[in-house]
């Protein structure tokens, strides 16, 4: 393609971007406004320049991304040789390569969440550390936070660090050996191992600099330490880093991405050009001005505007059901009307929610009204018992170190290697120092492993010799004798449903696939199944709704879109309540989720919804607070006696619902409500006070349970009294627990006890 023909189609914003050949570069790109274009363009632009190809390199989030931009690239008749990848798949490549200098085997294993559990189990077993003291899934979360700072256990004691970063340290330390005497790597170690490979070698940051001239990175503002440095050191030499981003959609902060890299980007390159894309080619106005005002409440960002290109559309809804069960049949209505009223496919529609466990509700209504739908959420395939046992065997084949794998196998299908041997194993390998499957190979030679274990242990010692034998085979047909040969197949046979023996049979089907289009053997297929996320496996041809996390909708779109749950305690999410940055990133996740709808959007809430196995009632997200561009509704369900928190929040006269004299708000039967030009005034909701029906009682020094007082609840533990009043004749309190929920509770039932904390 020649050169003007790459920039035939652009805005004058793209070009200037495209066009930029040396020297740093910020493209605050806003959703929509075709940054995937800028950085496609821009690669083919570059060659079209004379520029070869493989000096050229971009790091984006997904392989999705990654995926997408070389089909762009290749359409547009670019040379091939650009590497497009994420960081954690270009760190995972360099790490093989330069093994010798990481320190590393290059057939390191790379582990995922539940390997890492099982690594973290068996860390504590062999350092006699409780397991059980900490939910496992807390203590991995803050190794990912102290891998992603570049901070390793020995870093930690003379930091500062709070007290159960120092207890954790241990579990830290442990968990660390684990990894490295199986010669395995997690997500974090990926990053963290490659910037303190760069950090200490500046002959290496020489030879990549010179290797990859031109660095382009998507998403910007997710980058953590890691990244961040990685980035850095790679463009120090040249200066040539083109990054885009909109630090509006950060939402990773929780796995350690620092909004403060793209914030400081003009700092950190004095010499950068600054270009904002903010024409959006995605969604409607009304759809944009409603993200408009959500987002400007926010500090940390870079000023841009939400310029449609698009004209017409609808002003987005707001409903508002009794609870979570009807907020998931009005779902359904929505859909339905969608598809009659709107001639709008399944596949065009989504529904968006914070966190998993709201699912149920929903799957359960589209369920019963027998409506398709996927959820994204695919790695979860790869999770499944039969799936992990399979690429355990190969994941062995290729690495015979990978202890949590080769636990997972030696005695599946059981074939006489019992606990007992596999202690006496685990306790020579530790002593040691060795392996485990050093340990295996010694066997004959230990105490406490009868002659039965031994001739047990030679003979899966020998199966696996023969798969070696194997290693150049193609992928699939690897995985078809190992699922044969191990006895796996002959076990699953035996199951009460087919599923297991479907589920395996679609994952040699992949690897087959794999091996036609890739061809790069059993390593690069595990590297690449190892590397996969959410959005890789989300299949837009589904032909069925797509259900989803706010977070798992980054970077899609969709022509209608709906958001549940929007109430205080879930976006924002109760966590992050105590913090002026983590409610930023709360509001940054619904802005993320708003901004993927094309066309359609609405937004519901319940008045109440059963959280952690109890029922509390809900109150709207501080961030509807005052929001502008938004009609308000209220469908017509059967609340029975119970109200709605609108009929808590609004008053009700003669004509239906009209203004409070304290609240501004649109209201189902105001003039407001049902007049759209009118329809994007602001609405007001108050957060946490009594509703018109509660009424608080009269405060005294010496009353129990009083604002302010310590309690103390069996299962929840120690919190504190935010509000007393009462209802119906019941007395009740709000509770903000130490540990996160705020719970509205009736005092008689509600077990709590006043503490003397």
């Amino acid at each position: 393609m020649k050169a003007e023909d790459i920039l035939a189609d652009l805005t004058e914003a793209q070009k200037e971007a495209v066009t930029h050949l040396d020297g740093p570069m910020l493209v605050v790109a806003g959703p929509g406004s075709g940054k995937t274009r800028v950085i496609t363009r821009r690669v083919a632009w570059l060659v079209s320049r004379g520029i070869s190809p493989h000096s050229i390199l971009g790091l984006t989030f997904t392989n999705k991304a990654a995926e997408e931009m070389r089909s762009r690239i290749s359409a547009m008749g670019a040379a091939p040789g650009t590497l497009l990848s994420t960081f954690h798949s270009l760190c995972a490549r360099l790490l093989r390569e330069y093994s010798l200098a990481a320190g590393l085997k290059p057939s390191f294993s790379i582990y995922d969440e539940t390997d890492r559990k099982a690594a973290l189990r068996e860390a504590c077993r062999e350092a006699e550390l409780d397991f059980q003291l900490f939910p496992p899934a807390r203590v991995l979360g803050r190794i990912s936070r102290f891998k992603n700072q570049l901070q390793g256990p020995d870093d930690i004691a003379d930091k500062g660090y709070d007290l159960l970063s120092q207890v954790i340290k241990d579990y830290y330390a442990a968990y660390q050996k684990q990894l490295d005497r199986s010669s395995a790597l997690d997500f974090d170690d990926l990053l963290m191992r490659m910037a303190l490979l760069l950090d200490k070698n500046p002959g290496l940051v020489s030879e990549l600099s010179g290797r990859f001239r031109y660095i382009l990175v998507d998403e910007y503002q997710d980058t953590n330490a890691c990244q961040y440095r990685i980035a850095r050191k790679l463009a120090e030499s040249h200066g040539n880093l083109f990054v885009t981003g909109d630090p509006d959609q950060s939402i990773y902060g929780w796995r350690g991405a620092d909004i403060s890299n793209i914030l400081a980007f003009e700092k950190d390159w004095p010499q950068a050009k600054v270009v904002r894309l903010e024409i959006n080619f995605r969604s409607t106005p009304q759809v944009l001005n409603l993200a408009d005002h959500l987002i400007q409440a926010n500090r940390q960002r870079k000023a841009k505007r939400l310029i449609a290109h698009k004209d017409g559309g609808e002003v987005p809804k707001l409903h508002e059901y009794r609870d979570a069960v009807e907020e998931a049949q009005g779902a359904v209505n929505w859909i339905l009307e969608m598809k009659g009223n709107e001639q709008l496919d399944y596949g065009d529609m989504a529904l968006f929610y914070r966190t998993n466990a709201m699912s149920r509700a929903v799957e359960e209504a589209l369920y019963s009204s027998r409506i398709p739908y996927q959820i994204v959420r695919g790695v979860e395939f790869y999770k499944r018992r039969e799936i992990k046992d399979v690429l355990a065997y190969l994941r062995v084949l290729v690495n015979p170190s990978d202890e949590v794998s080769l636990l997972r196998i030696i005695n599946r299908p059981a074939r006489g290697i019992g606990a007992t041997t596999i202690k006496a194993l685990r306790h020579h390998a530790a002593s040691c120092g060795k392996a485990l499957w050093a340990a295996l190979e010694e066997a004959d030679e230990l105490e406490g492993i009868s002659a039965a274990a031994v001739k047990k242990i030679r003979a899966f010692l020998d199966m696996a010799a023969a798969w070696q034998k194997l290693i150049d085979w193609k992928v699939a047909d690897i995985l078809r004798e190992i699922f044969i040969r191990s006895g796996l197949k002959e076990l699953l046979t035996g199951d009460k449903t087919d599923d297991a023996l479907d589920n395996v049979n679609e994952l040699i089907g992949s690897a087959a696939r794999f091996d036609e289009e890739e061809g790069a053997g059993v390593e690069e297929y595990l590297r690449q199944l190892a590397l996969l996320s959410d959005p890789d496996t989300f299949d837009r041809d589904a032909g069925s709704v797509s259900l989803m996390t706010l977070h798992a909708a980054k970077g899609l779109e969709f022509p209608a879109v709906r958001i549940v749950g929007v109430e205080d305690g879930i976006i924002p999410h109760e966590r992050s309540q105590s913090s002026s940055d983590d409610l930023e990133e709360e509001r940054r996740l619904l802005f993320v989720g708003i901004t993927r709808a094309e066309r359609f959007l609405s937004l519901s809430l319940a008045g109440s919804r059963t959280v952690n196995g109890m029922m509390r009632d809900s109150h709207p997200s501080r961030f509807l607070n005052g929001l502008e561009g938004i009609e308000f509704d209220i469908p017509n369900f059967g609340f029975g006696s119970r109200p709605t928190s609108s009929e808590r929040i609004f008053s009700r006269s003669g004509k239906g619902y009209g203004f409070d004299s304290e609240v501004s708000a649109f209201a189902p039967g105001s003039a407001v409500s049902k007049n759209k030009k009118r329809g994007s005034r602001p609405i007001t909701l108050p957060i946490d006070r009594p509703s018109s029906e509660e009424k608080a009682p009269e405060m005294e020094d010496n009353r129990p349970f009083a604002e302010g007082k310590r309690v103390q609840h069996p299962t929840l533990g120690p919190g504190r009294v935010e509000k007393f009043f009462s209802k119906d004749g019941k007395d009740r309190v709000i509770v903000k627990f130490d540990n996160g929920p705020r719970l509205n509770m009736d005092i008689r039932l509600s077990n709590l006890k006043l503490s003397k904390a």
